[in-house]
């Protein structure tokens, strides 16, 4: 017996009709609308011929819990993460304490599984190297370093301790997707995720901006693009020395693109993102939205920023979710918290862009479902296919909207994006086949650690 069946589904711009039957959670059937499904289904949700995708996975998000949850908690964050159609995230260590030790990692574990309404990852912090080991088994989606934060020796001598884990137990040994992977995931060791920004680079142009005042512009200056080009050729360098396997997170030049680019085709295992601010925006709007367009590494002018032009090249899209008070946004631009949120607007900005013709179905599910699962090793996420869990977002592609950040989930109500006009929208979440958001209303749901491991409760 089938616990549901969602019918009438199109998977791609055709006029071809599908009907997913779903059991225990996982897509066990795809039939045609009008074949006769193997059973009847408990419950039947008829689109009526609306695009379905696969749940969208944001690798990227900081939900601020615990310690900061007067920015966000797993509950509002996982909240805003349904309306905006992701059915999985993984998220950033900088909480208080940080997810950097066995234990504060096991506690973030507890808390999204008690608050988070989809599916989650964790991405380890690295502080004390000596705890590398006993955190990879807990399986991280990542070990994410700091560049702008760290010396250049204890940047080596983390590769060499994450490199030296050897993973037997660890989420890369099996590949949970319906047409393999063209990754080879993790290389036997944790992967590590960077925030490449070089920190010698970044203080010697900060404190020249400061002394010009603060304008929100300067921030720009501040934190120029030759500090992720150094960061990014010196993390290059070590992934070649180490043959480890490295995942650049929000890149935002043509010049780091380039050598990300060239070091794939040398043979490294080296994978990128760029979030939604990075691919729309530029420096002006720093002048446009002050702090609220804060973030690292900063927005872009147009000679070195990129564009839509360039997501072809690029692996993946993050949205760098990155919620903060309104409070805080209104300091000075040299003492307010950098970070934009991004969860709920991503989807309709890349909706609008498919209605322009400038993106495809297929390019949409490459850079937010498909890819993240094969390069953080997600199992059962990702894919529409029979085996898969039932991880779905419906999509109405003639809803018109405009990004208002007072209907935001977010606790964080601003957005450098207020105003912008959109077509396409999501209208239904479901999480391993449970309805999550309908029409923009958000139903009750408890999330689960997507890297099981039955030696963990939690």
């Amino acid at each position: 017996m089938l616990d549901l069946c969602v019918t009438n589904c199109r998977l791609d711009t055709t006029d071809e009709k599908v009907s997913l039957g779903i059991q225990d959670g996982k897509i066990v059937s795809i039939k045609k609308s009008v074949q006769k499904l193997p059973s009847e289904p408990d419950e039947i949700i008829d689109v009526k011929g609306k695009l379905v995708l696969p749940g969208l996975i944001d690798a990227h998000v900081h939900f601020r819990d615990p310690g900061l949850t007067v920015k966000e908690n797993f509950f509002t964050g996982s909240a805003a993460a349904a309306a905006g159609g992701f059915t999985t995230v993984l998220d950033m260590p900088n909480t208080i304490p940080p997810t950097n030790t066995p234990r504060a990692f096991h506690e973030k574990m507890k808390i999204g599984g008690k608050r988070s309404l989809v599916d989650f990852g964790l991405h380890a912090g690295v502080a004390d190297l000596s705890d590398i080991k006993d955190i990879a088994k807990y399986k991280p989606a990542s070990f994410k370093i700091f560049m702008d934060l760290v010396d250049d020796d204890f940047l080596l001598e983390a590769f060499i301790k994450i490199n030296g884990v050897q993973s037997n137990s660890l989420n890369g040994t099996q590949d949970h997707t319906p047409n393999g992977s063209q990754y080879q995931l993790r290389d036997n060791h944790p992967l590590i995720s960077l925030h490449a920004e070089d920190p010698e680079v970044v203080q010697q142009y900060t404190k020249e901006m400061k002394k010009k005042g603060s304008d929100p512009e300067l921030y720009a200056l501040a934190r120029p693009p030759q500090a992720e080009i150094e960061a990014t050729r010196k993390a290059l360098s070590l992934a070649g020395k180490f043959k480890q396997s490295i995942h650049f997170c929000h890149v935002s030049t043509k010049k780091s693109l380039k050598l990300i680019i060239q070091a794939k085709n040398s043979g490294l295992n080296v994978t990128s993102e760029i979030t939604p601010h990075h691919l729309f925006l530029d420096s002006n709007y720093l002048k446009k939205y002050g702090n609220l367009a804060k973030t690292n590494p900063p927005l872009r002018d147009d000679q070195n920023r990129l564009n839509m032009n360039y997501l072809p090249q690029i692996d993946i899209i993050g949205t760098d979710h990155a919620p903060h008070t309104l409070e805080e946004k209104e300091k000075d631009v040299w003492n307010a918290p950098p970070g934009i949120p991004g969860i709920e607007t991503i989807l309709p900005l890349l909706l609008t862009q498919l209605n322009q013709g400038k993106l495809s179905v297929g390019g949409i599910k490459r850079l937010l479902c498909e890819t993240p699962a094969k390069i953080f090793s997600i199992p059962y996420k990702g894919f529409i296919a029979e085996g898969m869990d039932a991880d779905l977002v419906v999509v109405d592609l003639e809803k018109e909207g405009v990004v208002n950040p007072d209907n935001f989930q977010s606790k964080a109500k601003y957005s450098p994006f207020k105003g912008f006009k959109t077509k396409g929208m999501p209208v239904m979440t479901l999480v391993r086949g449970k309805v999550v958001m309908e029409d923009g209303e958000i139903r009750d749901n408890q999330g689960k650690f997507v890297y099981s491991n039955t030696e963990v409760e939690y």
